[in-house]
C-alpha cells in the first residue's frame, strides 16, 4: 500500500452509507493499523431532520442548504456532537481504534455567518490543525463533528456543510487523500455512466452544464479547493463492502478527482 506524505486521508462519511451491507468501520480499523492518520467526518442531516420533526418543527431548506434558526442550531449541536458523533467513536473503540470524538466548534474551524436568510449557518474562514497533529503523534482518530466557533469572538456556534469542513480540513491538513462515501456508484455523466477520472476542471464544468446537481456538488467542489494540496479526492459507494479499503490501492473505484 503507497502512503506517502503525511500519511494523512480524510474520510467524509454520512447515515446513508451506514448500514447492513457496509464495511466502513472495519475498513478504518485495517486502514489505522496499517499507520493511516485517518480524521474521520460526519455529516448527521437525516438525522437532525427526525429529530426536528419529533419537535414539530419542519426543516427548512434554502439552496440546498438547512435554514438554521436558534431552535434547529440547538437540535443540530445535540444530533451532531452529541448523538452521531458519540455513536461513532463508540463504534470504533469496540475495534480497539483509540478513536476521540471533536466538534468543529472547539477551536479547530472558524466561520462567519453565510447569509443572513440561512440563519446559523456558517462559511468557514480559517482552520487550526494543531490539534489533529497531537492527536496522531499520540495514536488518536479524531471524529469530527461539522460545527464551527464564529470568527468574531462572540461565542457563536454555526451549522457548516460537512463536505465543506472535510475539504477544508483535507487541505490544511495537507492530506494524501481525501474520501468522500456516498449512496451512489460515484460521479455520473450525462448517461448516468460513472465517471472514473476527471481532472478539476472538468469537475467544474459538470457543474456549471447542470450535471451534477444536489448533494453531489458541495463534494465535489471541497474536493476541487482541496487540491491544492491533497493529491487526490475521490467519490465512492461506501454501501458497498470492501470498497473503501479498495480506494486506497484500485483506482476503479467511484470518481477519482485530480
Amino acid at each position: 500500500m503507497k502512503t506517502s506524505k503525511n500519511n494523512i486521508s480524510v474520510i467524509k462519511i454520512g447515515g446513508s452509507t451506514l448500514g447492513e451491507t457496509d464495511s466502513t468501520f472495519e475498513d478504518i480499523e485495517k486502514l489505522y493499523k496499517k499507520g493511516w492518520n485517518i480524521v474521520l467526518v460526519h455529516g448527521g442531516g437525516r438525522e437532525i431532520s427526525n429529530w426536528l420533526n419529533k419537535q414539530g418543527v419542519e426543516p427548512e431548506f434554502v439552496d440546498g442548504l438547512r435554514r438554521t434558526d436558534q431552535r434547529t442550531l440547538d437540535v443540530v449541536i445535540s444530533v451532531l456532537s452529541g448523538k452521531i458523533n458519540s455513536e461513532i467513536v463508540i463504534e470504533l473503540q469496540n475495534l480497539n481504534i483509540k478513536a476521540v470524538g471533536i466538534s468543529g466548534s472547539s477551536g479547530l474551524i472558524s466561520a462567519k455567518q453565510l447569509s443572513k436568510k440561512l440563519g446559523f449557518v456558517g462559511e468557514i474562514v480559517s482552520c487550526k490543525t494543531e490539534l489533529l497533529f497531537s492527536l496522531f503523534e499520540n495514536g488518536f482518530l479524531p471524529v469530527v463533528s461539522p460545527l464551527a466557533l464564529a470568527c468574531d469572538k462572540k461565542k457563536q456556534i454555526y451549522n457548516i456543510n460537512a463536505d465543506t469542513a472535510a475539504g477544508v480540513l483535507a487541505k490544511n491538513l495537507n492530506a494524501n487523500n481525501i474520501i468522500f462515501q456516498t449512496d451512489v456508484s460515484g460521479v455520473l455523466d450525462s448517461n448516468r455512466r460513472v465517471i472514473p477520472q476527471m481532472t478539476k476542471l472538468q469537475a467544474l464544468d459538470l457543474i456549471n452544464s447542470g450535471i451534477v446537481q444536489g448533494g453531489m456538488i458541495p463534494k465535489i467542489r471541497a474536493c476541487v479547493d482541496a487540491l491544492g494540496t491533497v493529491s487526490t479526492g475521490k467519490i465512492i459507494d461506501g454501501t458497498i463492502r470492501g470498497n473503501l479499503l479498495s480506494a486506497f490501492t484500485n483506482d476503479n473505484i467511484g470518481t477519482r478527482i485530480v
